[in-house]
């Protein structure tokens, strides 16, 4: 991994937790591969890192998903049936660590974190600093522009994921259908399993977030599956979003569960 890409990683694993933690604090929920997406619109791909991959998932996307066990690791970041959530520690870790650097280091040292680190109850008075900052680049004829400027680029900074939604639904086609098709088919009512043909197989699409999803109520049980594409085997993606790769595979508790599928990334996140 380049110096460059590495610096890129730790930012997008750094995000990783800042975006969650402004998640506890404003009430608001994503899924995992909301998390990532919002992640890599933060800190975009550069140009090796936007490669595709033999799956067609780029090598950054890739990286990240990796890396993420390193949050696990530290007591960071915690990878449930329910999705990504982050712990107390993680909440301090944002304190703690405010810059990359320090963040990067206490990551791959398993630096613990202060015991005088309280857990954040709101977000830190980083914006605070910038709209300080803002009268001191406007003259004194220009004073009133410059909070609009500021407020305008704030606006702008808080809705990544939807900015990034709208760029996918003009840009990215989608498969004609998206089937789950694993052996657990025929729990779905399917007359056999690993058979993406039928209904009972198929994954809804939402075109406001370009994510297609299937709910499904399993028992408890240890379960493989793939994502097929256009109701055949002949476009499929396994773990990773690996074209013809390994088995998905879920250890299931028994109830609810549902699978998304991005095309983006030809990944898929279970929650």
């Amino acid at each position: 991994m380049g110096a460059n890409t590495a610096e890129n990683t730790n930012l997008r694993l750094k995000a990783v937790l800042d975006i969650l933690a402004e998640g506890v604090w404003s009430g608001t929920t994503l899924n995992a591969g909301e998390v990532l997406a919002e992640a890599i619109a933060r800190v975009p791909f550069n140009a090796h890192e936007a490669e595709l991959l033999s799956g067609g998932i780029p090598r950054g996307h890739k990286t990240l998903t990796s890396a993420s066990a390193k949050l696990v690791k530290a007591g960071w970041l915690v990878k449930g049936r329910s999705g990504w959530t982050i712990p107390e520690d993680g909440l301090r870790a944002t304190v703690a660590f405010p810059d990359v650097a320090a963040f990067a280091e206490a990551l791959d040292a398993e630096t613990p974190i202060p015991d005088d680190v309280a857990v954040p109850t709101a977000p830190p008075a980083r914006p605070k600093t910038k709209r300080a900052a803002a009268p001191k680049k406007a003259a004194a004829p220009k004073k009133a522009a410059a909070p609009k400027v500021a407020a305008a680029k704030k606006s702008t900074r808080k809705a990544p994921v939807e900015a990034a939604a709208t760029t996918a639904v003009e840009t990215l086609p989608q498969p004609e259908a998206v089937a789950i098709a694993g052996d657990f088919n025929k729990i779905l009512g399917a007359p056999e399993d690993w058979a993406p043909q039928y209904d009972e197989a198929q994954m809804e699409f939402n075109p406001l977030v370009q994510l297609w999803s299937l709910t499904a109520e399993l028992p408890s049980g240890f379960y493989t599956y793939k994502i097929a594409l256009n109701r055949s085997w002949d476009e499929n993606y396994g773990a990773f979003g690996t074209r013809d790769g390994a088995n998905h595979e879920l250890n299931h508790d028994g109830g609810p569960v549902t699978f998304t599928y991005d095309h983006a990334t030809r990944d898929i996140v279970v929650a």
